[in-house]
Order: C-alpha cells, then structure tokens, then sequence
C-alpha cells in the first residue's frame, strides 16, 4: 500500500552566472558517509571534484525515514534491471552518469529540512525517486527539467514511471512559485543554474518514504572561473512569507 505526502521546498540561492552547456558532462554526486540521530537527523557526506572536497550536511531535526551510506537496495537502477546510464532516468543531455551506488536520503515526516555545502557550487542536479502528483515549489527560483523514466527514451525509475513537468505560479509582488508536478511514478533529474551554498525545504505532510539524492557540475569557481565572495547567504525558508511550496510523492509503506 501507498502513502503520499506533500513536501514545500525553498532554497537558498546564490546566482553568479549562467552555464548552458550543450553536451552531457559528469556529475559528481554525494558520497553520504555517516548519519546521526542524536538530535532529529544529520547526514554528512562529500563531493569530490577535480580540484576540491565539498562537504555537504543534511540536517532534518524531525528525522527521516532511513539513510543508506553504504550497501542496501539501488533505489537509482533502472526500474530494477540494474544500471545503464545510455538509458537511466537521471541522465539526459546534460548529465553523463546516474547518482553513486545506493546512496540515498529517505524521507518521512513533515518539517523543515536543509543542505549546506562547505563551499558555493555550481548548477546542482537534484535527483528524485517516485515524484508523484504533486511536485517541489522553488520560490523565485526557475529550473530546468532534465530527464525522467519514459522521456527520450529513458527507462523507468525502480518504482516504475511517470511524467513530470513545470508549473509557474504568480504569487503577487513579483514573486513566483517554480512547480516541478507529476502523473504517475517519475523518477527524474532537474537543474538549477547558478551558484549554491544552502538548498533548504519544508515537508508538510508526513509520508513513507520519498528518497533524493544531490549532485553538482562543480564548483563555482571551476565552472564560473572566478572565486566567490562571501556574502550573506539568503537563505528562503517557511511556509508563509516567501515560500510554501508542494511537493508531493510516493513509495511502498512497508
């Protein structure tokens, strides 16, 4: 039997510039290493570029609903007929190579949960398992769809497949709600453009499991070729003020 949850996401953004990039490059996924649940949950993992170790931190203080580091189902094969990255659901145009191994962060209740990298990075893909009906909202903040079970040929994702697609909704003020919705069980992989230090999102339903996992074409400097400075980082929070958005998606309650 299924449960479906409905997730609100913001983000925490830093724009300084823009990659159109019209060939697949690597990604360089998460290697998450090691969770703890003395407080809530965090996971801490890295990303190793050609010229750099990122730390990435996830910090959920409600907890999730499981953390594979090591070993466990892959959740990111092909429906589940193992791995071929000229057909998987999260690899397209832009993205050579699927998410590493089987790690993945699993989700489960409601609340606000944030990643943090320990240096800015550039043009982040957000890989998903089993997105369904409804979607991620990212306030002020365009993406691009890359790729899903079913599109262009790809395979479905572990759960099966699905479509998804963007909704855009003027929120008054200048403001606008970036929808990423979905029909069925996609499996997908989007993209923001820019510079990043802090994605954060609120989960506003409580739903076993949804899983995702976080990757980056690179470093702002080594893809921007100029350092960043370090100014404060806007960091897009909450349910009311600048930010609620859905998200909603679905997986096997065992």
């Amino acid at each position: 039997m299924k449960n479906k949850f409905l997730v609100g996401l913001t983000i925490g953004f830093l724009m300084f510039g823009v990659a159109n990039v019209a060939s697949a490059v690597p990604i360089y996924w998460t290697d998450w290493t090691q969770g703890s649940t003395a407080s809530g949950f965090t996971g801490t993992g890295s990303i190793t570029t050609p010229t750099s170790t990122v730390g990435v931190t996830y910090t959920n203080p409600l907890g999730i609903g499981f953390f594979q580091a090591s070993g466990g189902i892959d959740y990111w094969q092909n429906g589940h007929s193992g791995r071929n990255d000229a057909i998987s659901p999260y690899t397209s145009s832009f993205v050579d190579n699927s998410p590493t191994g089987t790690d993945i962060v699993a989700l489960r209740y409601a609340g606000t949960q944030t990643l943090t990298f320990s240096e800015t990075i550039a043009n982040p893909v957000f890989s998903y398992v089993s997105l369904n009906g409804n979607g991620y909202g990212f306030i002020n903040q365009d993406f691009e769809i890359l790729s899903y079970g079913g599109l262009d040929g790809n395979a479905q994702g572990y759960w099966g497949s699905g479509t998804s697609y963007k909704n855009v909704v003027d929120l008054g003020g200048g403001n606008f709600e970036y929808q990423l919705l979905g029909t069925g069980e996609p499996h997908g992989t989007i993209r923001f453009t820019g510079a990043f230090d802090t994605v954060s999102w609120n989960s506003l339903s409580n739903e076993y499991w949804n899983g995702f996992t976080v990757g980056i074409q690179g470093t702002s400097e080594e893809i921007f070729d100029t350092p960043i400075p370090e100014p404060a980082t806007m960091l897009l929070l909450g349910s009311g003020l600048i930010g609620l958005v859905g998200f909603r998606r679905k997986k096997l309650t065992k």
